[in-house]
């Protein structure tokens, strides 16, 4: 293997220097399922003292030879593992039909029992990988044999994907795109072709019905895309990928790595908080990421090479806090004893007229109004995205701020820095004129030249909107410190196109509503409808 990917590794990682660069890759080796379809997985070892290594795992749908693969292999083969990476059922040479994720607690179990029984494996194996990766560790995580150590999912979390599959919140933008990534990937020059795909992609967002939306961008149906239209995360046929019943039953170390605007956070807090009140040992660490991130690889990177090495030699890993979390605004890494952390109590910002943020009780006043028209719809910005070539994390949002379907709420510049941590919540009095609408609230970060960056949102549909009601918005967990002089700001819209599905207001099935209707919307903050954001904080000393 070539010395420089090695070094090229290293760099992207920000590793030291690796004992030896000198590594063999034993290719194809055949482990048997149960059904009798045999999956392909390579061998990465040093080339002297391979044998006998603590085994790190990895488990993955995208290649074994790709920059993917290399990225996750290299840097552990050279610094104290043997790394097995196996294609999963149906992919780049493995038997079986590809349905993804849907497989992965059978197939994951057969591969450990084929793996411990393996002469070369050693006594200890790791699991690692993010994304789906890291999903193929917590669909087996109850049941692992005694020869694994630890587990390292980032960016992942153990009901993979149902989040983004709900009725009232499709994430029409990271399953159609994934559903086309996946299937084109094995063919000739597929990353060139995803590329040049791109603008068809986009403008496939926009395609009634949508379950012509694949054909659109490439010709082809997506299966995955047609399941994910046809189910939603309620449905039977996904319960397969829900594994979070499993979690507290979880008995090895686990370190999770992710990101503050992943669209997996909150399901990988949820699992840290079941393995913490289980007494399981467990360690989280979240920084200023989206999903596809060199700071969640090197961060994983370097927890294999520290917490799962350790384990896997019986040893303890260096000391550090369960919780280490960036905090936004601080711009600086914190340690906290657990999730969520200590000192942090729940702050009522009301809406107050005239576009006010306070958490002074709000005063008589009319309602505000916006019109949401899905055939214009208000436009994702920044924050959690999926796609391929959008930016993601913070962004700059006056333009999306001086739109007429977007209303805001500001408080006066603050006399002292404000730091919230934890889960953050909306409750918003709504209506609409239509029964079906969706409510969008992002918390934002004015600065002192009266530019808004993005904090945390989150969306929630409803089905009764006609009548005026209290809507309970989940917003992204955050950490985050609101300087001395910076303003807090609430953003209510009808959409956060295309990461969310524009809601057509018809009430049709998602697969294929054709009719888009406009409709007024009115946010109330009165006495007897006192909308609000709740904020987990603490002021700064």
């Amino acid at each position: 293997m070539s010395r420089l990917s090695s070094r090229l590794v290293q760099r992207m990682l920000r590793l030291s220097p690796p004992p030896t660069r000198d590594l063999a890759v034993e290719r194809g080796l055949r482990v048997p399922m149960r059904d009798g379809a045999e999956l392909l997985a390579d061998r990465w070892t040093p080339k002297a003292g391979g044998t006998g290594l603590p085994t790190a795992l990895v488990r993955i749908p995208y290649g074994r030879s790709g920059m993917i693969a290399v990225q996750l292999a290299r840097p552990l083969a050279e610094r104290g593992f043997q790394v097995l990476v196996q294609s999963t059922r149906g992919t780049f040479g493995s038997g079986g039909g590809f349905d993804p994720l849907r497989c992965e607690r059978e197939d994951g179990l057969d591969t450990l029992d084929w793996l411990v029984g393996q002469p070369w494996c050693g006594e200890a194996v790791v699991l690692y990988g993010g994304s789906y990766l890291g999903f193929t560790q917590w669909a087996v995580a109850d049941a692992l044999p005694p020869q694994v150590k630890a587990m390292i999912p980032a960016v992942s979390e153990s009901a993979f994907t149902l989040e983004f599959l709900r009725t009232e919140s499709f994430s029409l933008e990271a399953t159609l795109g994934w559903g086309l990534q996946v299937a084109d990937q094995e063919r000739r020059f597929a990353l060139l072709h995803q590329l040049r795909r791109l603008p068809k992609e986009r403008r496939a967002w926009y395609t009634l019905p949508l379950d012509q939306a694949d054909t659109a961008a490439t010709g082809r149906r997506s299966p995955y895309f047609q399941d994910v239209l046809a189910h939603d995360a309620d449905s039977a046929f996904w319960q397969v990928l829900d594994h979070s019943e499993r979690v507290a039953d979880v008995t090895v170390p686990v370190s999770t790595v992710g990101g503050w605007f992943d669209i997996f956070v909150p399901g990988q807090i949820r699992d840290f908080r079941t393995l913490q009140e289980a007494g399981r040992t467990a360690r989280l660490t979240i920084g200023p990421w989206a999903h596809i991130s060199m700071g969640v690889s090197r961060t994983a990177a370097a927890e294999a090479l520290d917490f799962g090495l350790a384990y896997a030699h019986g040893r303890q890993p260096a000391d550090r806090a369960p919780v280490r979390l960036f905090v936004m605004g601080e711009e600086k890494w914190r340690d906290f004893p657990s999730w969520p952390p200590p000192g942090y109590e729940p702050r009522r910002f009301h809406l107050q007229p005239d576009g006010g943020l306070s958490t002074e009780a709000p005063a008589e006043s009319a309602p505000d109004g916006y019109r949401y028209d899905p055939a214009d719809p208000t436009p994702a910005v920044g924050g959690v995205r999926m796609a391929v070539g959008v930016r993601s994390g913070r962004a700059d949002n006056t333009a999306l701020e001086a739109r007429p379907d977007v209303v805001t709420y500001t408080t006066p510049k603050l006399d002292e820095d404000v730091e919230v941590i934890g889960e953050v919540e909306a409750e918003i009095w709504f209506r609409s004129g239509l029964p079906y609408a969706d409510v969008f609230v992002r918390l934002c970060d004015v600065d002192e030249r009266g530019r808004s960056t993005n904090v945390c949102d989150g969306l929630t549909g409803l089905t009764d909107a006609d009548e005026p009601s209290r809507v309970t918005v989940r917003l992204w967990p955050t950490a985050y410190r609101f300087k001395r002089g910076h303003r807090i700001r609430v953003q209510i819209s009808s959409g956060a196109f295309p990461r969310y599905n524009r809601n057509p207001g018809t009430g049709e099935p998602r697969a294929t509503a054709t009719t888009l209707r406009a409709a007024d919307q009115q946010v109330f903050h009165d006495p007897a409808q006192p909308s609000a954001i709740v904020l987990p904080v603490r002021e700064a000393r």
